[in-house]
């Protein structure tokens, strides 16, 4: 599947913190929506087996429900919360400005492309190492949508400057790096190795598909050169020696 395509946007973009420049796009209130849905319907026990179907589980390889590889970042996950809300706000705030830039079949393509990739290295990771009761909770429902709309907002905007907390300005490059934290950090509490490795897979397909082959080369050539940097510090310096000027014969 060919995802690599060129930004486009019809709007100025001058971003300082997320998707706030542009009209809401609609087929991303559309996902918030779905999103708020699923997650209400798993606290009514008539409906809960909707979300709970919807969910990547190991019955994709036990049962063959193969349609969880696609469909559980639409899923709302987590306990009741007004934590939700905040996520569905970042969400906006992000995946807006992707929105407009990708347009809606890109949009999609990227989200589901990204979506089946980190879903995989997950099954593999669990296939490996076995299933728990907290596996692929880290990259359920939002938390996925989460890791994919920044890591693109990051690719796409690596220069604009984003108020962390609404105090800590931080360029948006380094949030892939903070979502691989933030990951990390959660995998210590949860275990989650399979969750841990989706969501690593997923700000990395994310960034393989958005950067293009002009950010792989310069990327390539950073490390070419930090790689000669390293080769040249251990060589030995050459030192010059003082020689003895030649002398000359007096006849």
């Amino acid at each position: 599947m060919a995802l690599a395509m060129a930004f486009r946007s019809p709007y100025p973009v001058r971003p300082t913190f997320g998707g706030l420049t542009g009209p809401p796009a609609p087929h991303l209130v559309a996902l918030l929506a779905v999103l708020f849905a699923t997650y209400s319907l798993q606290f009514f026990a008539p409906t809960a087996w909707l979300p709970a179907l919807l969910r990547l589980t190991p019955a994709v390889w036990q049962q063959g429900f193969v349609w969880q590889l696609v469909s559980y970042p639409f899923a709302g996950y987590g306990p009741p919360s007004l934590w939700f809300l905040l996520e569905l706000l970042i969400l906006f705030m992000f995946g807006n400005q992707v929105c407009w830039h990708l347009g809606r079949r890109g949009f999609w393509r990227v989200l589901l492309g990204v979506t089946v990739i980190a879903a995989g290295a997950a099954v593999l990771v669990a296939l490996l190492i076995g299933v728990g009761p907290t596996t692929f909770s880290l990259m359920q429902g939002q938390r996925m949508l989460l890791a994919i709309l920044i890591a693109a907002f990051a690719t796409a905007y690596g220069d604009a400057t984003i108020l962390l907390f609404f105090i800590l300005p931080i360029r948006a490059r380094w949030f892939l790096w903070i979502e691989v934290a933030v990951a990390f950090i959660a995998f210590l509490s949860t275990r989650d190795l399979p969750g841990f490795a989706g969501v690593c897979a997923a700000v990395a397909a994310t960034f393989a598909v958005l950067s293009g082959p002009g950010q792989w080369r310069r990327i390539r050539l950073q490390w070419e050169r930090l790689g000669l940097q390293l080769r040249l510090r251990r060589r030995p310096r050459m030192r010059l020696v003082d020689q003895d000027p030649p002398k000359r014969w007096v006849h």
